[in-house]
């Protein structure tokens, strides 16, 4: 009963904070373009900080130890480089979709592909993103409860909470659910580390001897290749550039200086929130070395560890990261599909507040119909939908930062881009490592493309001046 008080009172206040009707079109889908530092850094950091991620990196610190804080710092990389490329190039541009970015620099067939690219990958990530929420409260339902019918139930709750108020709503949650995130996964860490016996139980749950030390194989540990860790870096840095949750995010701020900043501290934020759930893990491998699956890790420590009421509340926590996640996801498809894809009479009709709510529910069955019929590794799953978006870096940078960019040369790119990623995961496959040749090869070809045939279809006249 504890545990169930504990639980309640805390999503009850996620919930309820947000829980405002909105009927203006403007603070529905950008919050009026008002959010200040402190909102704007919580809910870009809940934002990122999500249940998939969560059980991957917790899995990882248990099975590789501490030297899986490797895994979050490919965060602090990603966002850096957004905070220094693109962070006031977005604001500057101020719309209400990225893919309005390719429409305006090059074309409105290659906008709406692109656009087209982004949803595909968003149904993809929001669909590992259902998947660890239902394995994540599997264990807690009814003995024989169907995954299916449990994520199906688990989504209508968030898409009940987040449908009155959109993104307003969402960031008034945020805030709320990062305060709170603030509080756990400290306290877990703590606590590991006091039962684990500090750097003495680590030292031995994960002797020297397992080390590899060579810079082209696995120099932190056999079950975190170094080439792994170097390739999400690669593809962080190419692929968050795009990122419409971000985006839609960055046009929500109060200014320049404003968005520049919240990123700045988001990437710090969200580095240290996972790498302190890594090093947790890493403390439960020396009590408990025989988990049935390191991705249940973070929910055995609050089972194991928090006095009852506390226990729910942490629960809670991790529903809460889903939550925003899931919320401010599909908030950002709605608003693609509105500025993207309607023609110039329906497009005030599909960015009302109605046409909103009608399609932040289309995405969440398309994430539950995702989470039940595709997603069985959430890692995997979750890197290969960025196959997509890394497609789009050179046209991106390009339309912010190269002037002599044109059309031919960004439909070029992406082509490559997509064949590319797409080709490397039939190939080479998972077992083969497909995120290396990927990343490695595939982000300098894209550019190279972009560039090549930019120069190459760039009239003499204009070449000249």
């Amino acid at each position: 009963m504890l545990d169930l008080l504990g639980f309640s009172l805390l999503l009850g206040a996620i919930t309820v904070v947000g829980w405002r009707r909105q009927t203006s079109d403007a603070d529905y889908v950008v919050a009026s373009r008002a959010l200040g530092l402190v909102p704007l850094t919580a809910t870009l950091v809940m934002t990122e900080f999500n249940t998939s991620t969560l059980l991957a990196f917790a899995a990882a610190g248990y099975s590789a130890g501490p030297m899986a804080v490797l895994l979050p710092a490919v965060f602090l990389v990603g966002l850096t480089f957004y905070t220094v490329s693109v962070a006031r190039a977005w604001k500057r541009f101020d719309r209400l979709s990225v893919a309005e970015l390719f429409r305006e620099r090059y074309s409105p067939a290659l906008g709406r592909t692109a656009s087209a690219l982004l949803l595909l990958a968003m149904v993809g990530f929001t669909a590992t993103y259902v998947k660890s929420l239902t394995l994540l409260f599997l264990p807690f339902a009814p003995t024989g409860t169907s995954p299916a019918l449990l994520g199906g139930l688990l989504t209508s709750v968030v898409l009940a909470a987040v449908l009155p108020g959109g993104l307003r709503a969402i960031v008034r949650s945020d805030l709320v659910a990062f305060a709170a995130t603030l509080l756990l996964l400290p306290s877990l860490l703590l606590l590991g580390w006091k039962r684990a016996d500090g750097l003495q139980g680590l030292a031995r749950a994960f002797p020297a001897d397992q080390l590899v030390i060579d810079p082209l194989a696995q120099w932190a540990h056999p079950a975190l290749p170094s080439r792994f860790v170097l390739t999400l870096m690669v593809l962080t840095c190419f692929t968050y550039i795009a990122a419409p949750w971000y985006g839609q995010k960055i046009f929500a701020a109060r200014n320049e200086r404003t968005a520049y900043r919240a990123v700045a501290w988001s990437a710090g934020l969200v580095f240290l929130l996972y790498a302190t759930v890594v090093l947790a893990a890493a403390t439960l491998r020396v009590q408990s070395p025989a988990l049935d699956d390191a991705q249940l890790a973070v929910p055995t420590m609050i089972r194991d560890w928090l006095p009852p009421g506390l226990r729910g509340a942490g629960f809670a926590v991790l529903f809460g990261a889903a939550f925003t996640t899931l919320a401010g996801v599909w908030s950002a498809m709605a608003a693609m599909v509105a500025a993207d894809f309607a023609t110039h009479a329906s497009a005030t009709a599909l960015r009302s507040v109605r046409s909103q709510r009608v399609l932040l529910a289309a995405f969440a069955l398309l994430s539950w119909l995702g989470a039940t019929l595709l997603v069985d590794d959430i890692l995997d799953r979750l890197i290969l939908a960025n196959v997509p978006v890394a497609a789009l870096a050179f046209a991106l940078l390009a339309g912010f930062h190269w002037p002599r960019a044109n059309t031919a040369g960004a439909w070029a790119s992406m082509v490559v881009g997509v064949l590319w990623g797409a080709g490397c995961f039939i190939v080479v496959g998972e077992a083969g490592g497909y995120t290396w040749p990927w990343a490695m090869y595939g982000v300098p070809l894209i550019f190279a493309t972009g560039v090549t045939v930019s120069l190459a279809t760039t009239p003499q006249a204009i070449t000249a001046r």
